[in-house]
């Protein structure tokens, strides 16, 4: 009963040193993984969005429902001042959901917020976010988004609302992907799938490699990651884990020869601080395309995946085989 670690909690401003140059942008980054804290499908819209001499530091939406979203974040406690720029934000945009994100939420704006959400209802619905920094002894930092105020009965509704109903776009992701995964196990390329959390714009195959499970996770991704503007088409590599960066280094350690392999320039994306890592291909498309052009989508998906699936299969059994013996 001895043997636990010691859980430390770490200030943000140790992990970036200024709230709009350093954090915001990695929230942006980050914004799916908010949206999964919360039960929502997160597109960002705009950073720095301008509300008359202010500006909000992320405006998004959730493609579940469509609607508006604004995100607020600082460093430390909440304040009034962030408290009436909400509000602000709130009227400019039109905004149906409103996220404050926080080092910490005092007592006071928990209560501001609970109250709005039962004057407001269901019209626009209020979030209170506490974003941990969290290390076990001296493991590596792990980031945690903890909701500690939510819309009256979100969690119930939300739960009923994922169950019965869904957007036209969310339907014509499902469709998509449906299909995509009936060839794919038809042509016995993969043996399953399922999508990523609350977002249905991105969905994951099994790496088909005895052995290849746990830390880190290696999955193969098709993907709608872009937005409005710049409509975007991704098949990937993704790996996940608090050794998805060691283990990212080590397949990057042959990377001429994979890019070789593969035929193009994949781009080598490592993320450092959120224990993610991609390597991608990408192309312009959007879910909204005609029947014709979302054919010609799919064909790239399977052509690609089937590419990314017979050129990594060697490089993980030798990179898990690296890093494996690095740690004996």
């Amino acid at each position: 009963m001895n043997n636990f670690g010691e859980l430390r909690r770490i200030p943000l401003r140790e992990m970036w040193q200024h709230e709009a140059n350093d954090f915001t942008p990695w929230l942006a980054e980050n914004i799916e993984a908010l949206g999964e804290a919360l039960g929502l499908d997160l597109e960002l819209t705009s950073r720095e969005a301008p509300v008359g001499d202010f500006s909000l530091d992320l405006l998004a939406r959730d493609l579940n429902s469509s609607r508006t979203v604004i995100i607020e974040n600082q460093f430390s406690q909440t304040d009034h001042n962030h408290l009436g720029k909400l509000v602000t934000y709130a009227a400019g945009f039109d905004a149906s959901m409103v996220i404050w994100l926080a080092e910490e939420v005092r007592d006071e704006h928990r209560q501001a917020l609970e109250w709005i959400n039962q004057k407001t209802g269901t019209d626009t619905q209020f979030f209170g976010v506490v974003v941990e920094i969290l290390t076990i002894d001296n493991s590596r930092p792990a980031y945690n988004f903890k909701p500690v105020v939510l819309p009256n009965e979100w969690q119930k509704s939300r739960r009923q609302d994922i169950l019965t109903s869904t957007s036209p776009r969310e339907e014509r992701y499902k469709g998509y992907f449906q299909s995509l995964k009936d060839e794919l196990i038809e042509r016995d390329i993969f043996t399953g799938g399922h999508f990523s959390g609350a977002s249905s714009r991105r969905y994951f195959f099994p790496p088909g490699i005895r052995g290849v499970s746990g830390n880190p996770q290696i999955k193969y991704q098709a993907a709608f990651p872009g937005n409005d503007e710049v409509p975007t088409v991704a098949a990937c590599l993704y790996i996940e884990g608090d050794r998805s960066n060691v283990f990212f280094d080590a397949l990057a350690t042959h990377k001429e020869e994979i890019n070789r392999n593969f035929g193009t320039e994949l781009e080598w994306e490592r993320r450092d601080g959120v224990n993610i890592s991609n390597i991608s291909i990408y192309r312009g498309g959007d879910i909204e395309s005609s029947n014709s052009e979302l054919e010609e989508i799919r064909q790239w998906h399977i052509e690609n995946l089937l590419k990314l699936k017979e050129v990594f299969t060697p490089e993980i059994e030798r990179a898990l085989a690296t890093i494996d013996n690095a740690e004996l």
